[in-house]
């Protein structure tokens, strides 16, 4: 794993693309998109930890935002085009509050239009260039923390904790909707990916120079439950055999043979735990 410290204006398949040259590889991959306009904490997989990415794309994520009431856009961050403009004169800091309380917990949100959520096959920001107005259903999120650091005028500060799949764009439209005036993200800082966070990060630059790597090990004993199994375990596991529930949870729970390399993820089902990636063979 290599956590990179993604810059403004690139793409995550950007960062793909330029780790693939610095690691000298082609099997590279990311768990969990950042818009270009975003910066700060991108999970790289290289090689076999590639296999880790669809369920490190599942943690939650903490991110600093800056939202600023009083402007609508198509894309609903600063990256768009200006739709409407408001006054936020009337707006109180209470108001402010009382909105970003609505917007904790769990709540049913809509994406954004310009998202790469799929659509009859196509990504709906496909279609909104395009032109077409696309329907996207409300879907469940969870807003963890909904932190207010200032508001200063129509500035809005904020640290957010939320599951996978929020849209920290929606919640500064939504928020703006609810106050009546409108409102768009204007800077967002991914600070944390479940237990990886900016302490990790590394530039592209720092990259380059030197390609600091999390071993696969390591990576998933910070993110999931440990299994340390014997030696005939050992030997089920790495052949994609299941082995007898150890009560660790649902799962994905890192299996480690004897010798502390990582064998497998799992999942506990009812009495047995079956393997959802192995990693020796």
């Amino acid at each position: 794993m290599i956590i990179v410290d993604k810059p403004a204006e690139w793409t995550s398949h950007d960062v793909v693309g330029k780790m693939r040259r610095i690691a000298g590889t082609r099997r590279v991959g990311h768990a969990g998109t950042l818009d270009p306009m975003a910066t700060g904490v991108l999970v790289i997989g290289v090689e076999k930890a590639t296999r880790l990415l669809g369920h490190l794309a599942l943690t939650e994520k903490v991110y600093e935002a800056t939202i600023r009431l009083g402007v609508t856009t198509n894309t609903d961050d600063a990256e768009g085009e200006v739709t409407a403009t408001f006054d936020t004169g009337s707006v109180m800091p209470e108001a402010v509050r009382k909105g970003i309380e609505a917007l904790t917990g769990r709540i049913m949100q809509v994406p954004p239009q310009v998202s790469a959520i799929k659509v009859n096959g196509e990504r709906a920001y496909k279609r909104a260039r395009a032109g077409e107005e696309v329907e996207l259903a409300a879907r469940p999120v969870t807003v963890h923390d909904f932190d207010v650091a200032s508001i200063e005028g129509p500035e809005i500060k904020a640290t957010i904790r939320c599951s996978s799949g929020t849209y920290i764009r929606a919640l500064a439209r939504d928020l703006g909707a609810s106050l009546g005036v409108g409102g768009h993200l204007t800077a967002l800082r991914r600070t944390r990916v479940g237990p990886y966070d900016l302490s990790l990060a590394r530039t592209i630059e720092e990259l380059a120079a030197d390609c600091v790597v999390l071993p696969i090990g390591e990576a998933v004993s910070a993110a999931f439950p440990r299994r340390d199994v014997d030696a005939d375990e050992a030997r089920v596991i790495s052949h994609g055999g299941r082995l007898p529930a150890a009560g660790l949870g649902e799962g994905p729970i890192g299996v480690f043979g004897p010798d502390g390399d990582l064998l497998a993820l799992v999942e506990e089902q009812g009495r047995a735990a079956r393997p959802l990636a192995v990693f020796v063979g």
